[in-house]
């Protein structure tokens, strides 16, 4: 079964396979798609330029495809991706971050926090903007952030053994921020961790390897 091209271009919409985030909508041709096949990563055609463009030729922000799913009118691609970098051209994880209007059964929650905050680390980085604390700890390098990083795990210890749940959250909170923030300066991804922790998880017996890591949970 292939896409329905007798009316033009067929939308494709891209997402995330591990985080199932909707990355980008882009389109193909029937070459475009042919060209995706042949090469196992997303090939689009450009409406502005008429001519294919393969995501990431230019960037290295290729798009491995791991699945493409048909809608029930064979007009519109689902198609799941190991993306290698962000797919957005600003340097954003997904196109898709102008809020217009959210709903949440729960409006103190953002059930997408943890990206949110991780883009706007990664936009710092690429915009430096005057006055951030981000910016600041970037200017400063991996040794302020590994410095800030200890303090902050010393008052979660710290607010532990006095039994402050209030406090305890607000100092997760700033831990987990400049652990994000490390991770931007050495380049490690959530979904880095996220494997890791899933091989782990995953991982039968209690044997320990090289590193001394969680095995058994």
């Amino acid at each position: 079964m292939k896409p329905d091209f007798s009316k033009g271009l067929v939308p494709a919409v891209i997402i995330d396979h591990e985080t199932k985030d909707v990355l980008m909508l882009a389109y193909m041709n029937e070459e475009a798609y042919q060209k995706t096949l042949e090469i196992n990563e997303t090939v689009f055609y450009s409406r502005s330029r008429e001519e294919l463009w393969h995501k990431g030729a230019t960037s290295g922000n290729t798009q491995k495809v791991l699945s493409i799913t048909l809608d029930c009118d064979q007009d519109t691609l689902l198609i799941e991706v190991e993306k290698n970098g962000p797919a957005c051209h600003t340097g954003r994880e997904s196109c898709f971050f102008n809020h217009v209007r959210e709903n949440h059964s729960d409006q103190s929650i953002d059930p997408n926090i943890f990206h949110t905050l991780i883009d706007e680390i990664k936009e710092r980085k690429i915009d430096p903007k005057e006055g951030s604390y981000t910016n600041y700890l970037f200017n400063k390098g991996v040794d302020k952030m590994s410095k800030k990083l200890i303090e902050e795990a010393g008052e979660v210890i710290i607010a532990a053994k006095n039994e402050d749940q209030e406090e305890m959250t607000l100092e997760i909170s700033d831990l987990i921020y400049h652990t994000f923030v490390l991770m931007e300066n050495t380049g490690v991804e959530l979904s880095d961790v996220k494997r890791e922790l899933t091989r782990r998880f995953a991982k039968k017996g209690n044997n320990k390897g090289d590193r001394d890591e969680i095995t058994e949970w």
